[in-house]
């Protein structure tokens, strides 16, 4: 694979054969224009990684090129090689757009280590902004995965905050998707070309928490060995994401209102004030109107950070996305692992037993132990098809599916499908158990399903093998 393409426009013969010798012996590929015309007709047809631009030809300056080709392409990295070397020519070729200047004879070596530099900073800035479109795309409202009515009232209300600078407070239980919000509303704000900065405000303890968020001089404190930048420094003009808002103590809550009030702080150790533009995000899984009742959070803060809140439901409370979130998921790990991947989707099923199981446990740990079950999953799948007997034994069963019946003992008016289903197969399972003297392994090849499943069934819907009924 060559190193690069690159477009060589000179009407001299010798100049054009010197660099075309010198560059496809260092591996790039070559192609060559005889004049401006010709040079303006390549660059029109096909991109390039370079062009090395003769400033003196018959039908056009390398002046004129230039501009033409600015005109349209602001990207491309443009050389100017002339045998007429003066600093004039040079600063106005500079000025009008071209990446560097080469007075004829050149020092080849140069010249090479020139071209290899530019063309490797041009790859990583096609490189950086793809990486943003892909994070742009990633965290966009189409891949926050929710069909469920609530879902998209929550996505509805960030599409019309992200562009604003109002602050935002996330409220949900941990593994619901804080961050992943927070992330979505600072890609669709005004801010997105500017850093995204996460702090974690459960897992510091005061002093480096303070550090983290403002930064410090160089021996502000033991160990402070070199000045640092905090994370609204580091943040500045983008957004800043303050997770588990409610463990911020409350001597820090008060220079975290400032910073809101005034848009400056102090660095910790230091009397100089920063002044800083930061848009915050911040979450919590607490109650926190509770905590200012109770004099654990300031009732300022609480009213500054909650002018627009959001609260994500939890996933027991929109049972109906998890096929959606199932599907999203094993996307995403079939991918990473290379397998049971076809047209850009997985093509592993979860068995109906299992996909039932998930649909009945209530996701103490939410999204993200949703997540963690499917990795587990895709990771274990021997087949296209997943049982229930790959799941966890904190899903299958966490303790034992309760059937819900009234004071006749029958199922309530109001019985879910999955109730109702749950509640013939137990009795199909405790009839077959009753018939073969409570023999699993009979009952199984009665019931024509693996003797694993059918343990995981009896654990499943809290069926006593030792006494019937119970």
């Amino acid at each position: 694979m060559p190193k690069g393409r690159i477009l060589i426009i000179d009407d001299e013969e010798d100049i054009r054969e010197s660099l075309e010798t010198l560059l496809s012996i260092e591996g790039y590929h070559i192609t060559l224009a005889v004049n401006a015309t010709e040079g303006l007709e390549r660059l029109a047809a096909s991109s390039y990684d370079l062009v090395l631009l003769d400033l003196m030809m018959p039908d056009k300056s390398g002046m004129e090129v230039l501009a033409e080709v600015r005109g349209r392409d602001r990207d491309t990295p443009i050389f100017l090689i002339t045998a007429y070397g003066s600093i004039d020519v040079a600063v106005k070729a500079l000025k009008s757009g071209a990446n560097d200047y080469f007075s004829k004879p050149w020092d080849n070596e140069k010249l090479l280590i020139e071209i290899e530099r530019q063309i490797a900073k041009g790859r990583l800035e096609v490189e950086n902004l793809e990486l943003k479109r892909a994070l742009k795309q990633r965290y966009s409202f189409p891949n926050i995965v929710g069909k469920s009515e609530r879902m998209v009232r929550v996505l509805d209300t960030v599409a019309q905050v992200a562009p604003s600078r109002a602050t935002v407070l996330i409220a949900g239980e941990t593994g619901t998707g804080k961050e992943l919000i927070a992330k979505a509303i600072h890609t669709n704000s005004t801010r997105s070309d500017f850093p995204f900065v996460a702090v974690n405000s459960g897992n510091l303890q005061p002093d480096l928490l303070e550090s983290t968020l403002f930064g410090h001089v160089k021996g502000a404190f033991t160990g402070a060995i070199a000045t640092r930048k905090g994370a609204f420094e580091t943040a500045n003009n983008g957004t800043i994401f303050l997770d588990e808002i409610g463990n911020i103590p409350v001597e820090i809550q008060a220079k975290l209102l400032r910073v809101i009030q005034e848009r400056e702080f102090t660095p910790l150790g230091s009397n100089d004030v920063m002044q800083v533009d930061v848009r915050i995000v911040a979450a919590t899984n607490e109650d926190l109107r509770k905590m200012v009742e109770e004099k654990r959070f300031r009732e300022d803060l609480y009213y500054r950070l909650n002018v627009i809140q959001l609260n994500l439901p939890a996933l027991r409370d929109r049972k109906e996305d998890i096929p959606h979130l199932v599907q999203h998921f094993f996307d995403k790990f079939c991918e990473e692992n290379g397998k049971y991947m076809s047209g850009g989707h997985s093509t592993l099923r979860f068995e109906p037993e299992a996909l039932e199981v998930m649909m009945e446990h209530n996701w103490p740990g939410n999204v993200r132990e949703l997540e963690n079950t499917i990795e587990r999953a895709v990771v274990l799948a021997t087949g296209e098809t997943v049982p229930a007997t790959v799941l966890p034994d904190t899903v299958v069963h966490p303790s034992g599916l309760r059937i819900r019946r009234d004071a006749t003992g029958n199922l309530p008016a109001d019985a879910s499908l999955y109730e109702l289903v749950a509640d013939y197969e137990r009795q199909v399972i405790m009839n077959v158990l009753d018939l073969v003297s409570y023999s699993q392994t009979e009952a199984a090849q009665r019931l024509s399903i693996p003797l694993s499943t059918l343990n995981q069934k009896i654990k499943r819907l809290n069926i006593d093998i030792k006494r019937r009924g119970v």
